[in-house]
């Protein structure tokens, strides 16, 4: 579906990911995982030209990305970014960006338009919200007007960034059945996570990165007994299966902390 040939991209002549090899599939959910700095959301923005991608190729469908256009691309990839930029604009209106790929200029919604975003906003619990201002929503309500906005192109393949930011843990549930309902239907799902146990729970492939490379790619069960987790993160993964036969991760720390940590955390606590 989705396939990245020999990529280095980065900010004008520098690269932060290099000679990335990665395909993702229809039907399944990649997760890119890596320390901070590793390059995982330059990954992301390389697939959709938002940083300079200095050589290789990006492939949707067999088709090379630039043979297929921005507006042709964008209608069938939809990309949730880890920040964004709130303004006075309603939610209703803000969710209708999502259609932009599918309008001329000047851009005119019409019905199949307003249905869509219909269902993106219902689907993700904030059509009650429609008449209120993105700026004035808690940063929770903003995360979940953007999913919105990404579902509303309804896409064959969805970049996540970090979703899960701003949301408490229930909307995180939430978000993660979203995207194995995506899954079901058949879409390619690819996600940014910091949190391992909800990658390794969810992911069909995991993504490992490092210094702007991908260092191991596998299954949930690949990436724990391939011993990666411990060399970039330096933590020890271990795994246990609960009483429903659901497979879990937890994460130990490696190494003990640095002294100046401890003496910072005492002097926290005496702060009052």
């Amino acid at each position: 579906m989705l396939r990245l040939e020999n990529v280095s991209a980065g900010y004008g002549k520098v690269p932060v990911i290099s000679n990335i090899n990665a395909e993702f599939e229809k039907g399944r959910i990649t997760t890119i995982i890596g320390p901070n700095g590793s390059g995982k959301s330059t990954l992301l923005k390389a697939i959709v030209s938002l940083c300079e991608v200095q050589q290789g190729t990006v492939y949707l469908k067999g088709e090379n990305r630039e043979k297929i256009g921005d507006r042709k691309f964008a209608q069938q990839v939809s990309y949730l970014p880890q920040s964004h930029t709130a303004g006075a604009i309603t939610v209703g209106r803000m969710v209708l960006h999502g259609r932009f790929p599918y309008l001329s200029y000047p851009r005119h919604y019409g019905k199949e338009d307003y249905e869509c975003c219909r269902r993106a906003m219902e689907r993700i619990g904030i059509l009650s919200l429609r008449d209120k201002k993105v700026d004035e929503l808690s940063g929770g309500q903003r995360q979940k007007v953007y999913l919105a906005m990404a579902l509303s192109g309804e896409t064959d393949v969805f970049l996540f960034d970090e979703p899960t930011t701003y949301l408490d843990i229930r909307y995180q549930l939430e978000l993660l059945h979203l995207m194995e309902q995506l899954k079901e239907q058949g879409k390619t799902v690819v996600t940014v996570l910091h949190d391992l146990d909800t990658a390794m729970r969810v992911s069909d492939s995991i993504l490992v990165m490092q210094n702007g490379k991908i260092v191991e790619k596998g299954t949930a069960q690949e990436i724990q007994s391939s011993g990666i987790i411990e060399k970039v993160f330096q933590i020890t993964a271990q795994s246990f299966v609960d009483h429903e036969g659901k497979k879990h991760f937890y994460f130990e720390q490696k190494t003990s902390l640095p002294p100046s940590f401890n003496i910072i955390q005492k002097g926290s606590e005496n702060d009052g």
